[in-house]
């Protein structure tokens, strides 16, 4: 079984996109976007990206641009002058064209994560990307990581609680 995940930044803190990224087991970043270097990617520019997985998670960092759209495919969904189905029907011809199958071999994408924009994969490229790279290796297996629960919440919150009350019968 070979491990693939996705993940979009939006609408995430820091510490809940490492945390999840973490939790994973993720060993490195696939970054798919192709504005990643914008003030919007916040934490996730390519400039800081690559310190940020490799103190915090561990994990290296790759950029992978040809499996991005392109800049009139993005800028006409963006402006909603292209309906998804129809970023669909431009999107997927051009990443055969570019034959990303032997790019994201299957090395690089076991515990590797798709990283791109969109809070969730419905409408995202990071989808198709996995989805078409199913076609190519079977054994793949997609998990799209979206967002830590109320139930991981308060069991984390839990367990900090009891690491402080540790913390404190140890400083007596």
């Amino acid at each position: 079984m070979i491990h693939l995940f996705t993940i979009g930044f939006t609408g995430k803190s820091a510490e809940e996109f490492f945390t999840l990224l973490w939790e994973a087991g993720v060993r490195r970043i696939l970054d798919i976007r192709l504005k990643n270097n914008t003030s919007l990617a916040g934490f996730t520019r390519q400039a800081h990206l690559p310190f940020f997985l490799k103190e915090i998670c561990g994990a290296d960092y790759k950029h992978i641009p040809e499996c991005a759209p392109t800049l009139e495919i993005l800028d006409a969904y963006q402006a909603k002058q292209l309906p998804w189905a129809s970023y669909v029907e431009q999107f997927m011809p051009l990443i055969k064209k570019r034959k990303i199958e032997n790019i994201l071999t299957p090395a690089l994408l076991d515990y590797g994560c798709l990283l791109c924009s969109e809070p969730s994969p419905e409408q995202c490229h990071r989808r198709l990307v996995a989805e078409y790279m199913k076609e190519f290796i079977p054994e793949l297996e997609i998990t799209h990581l979206q967002g830590i629960g109320k139930k991981q919440k308060v069991k984390r919150a839990k367990a900090l609680n009891k690491g402080e009350a540790a913390a404190k019968l140890c400083q007596k």
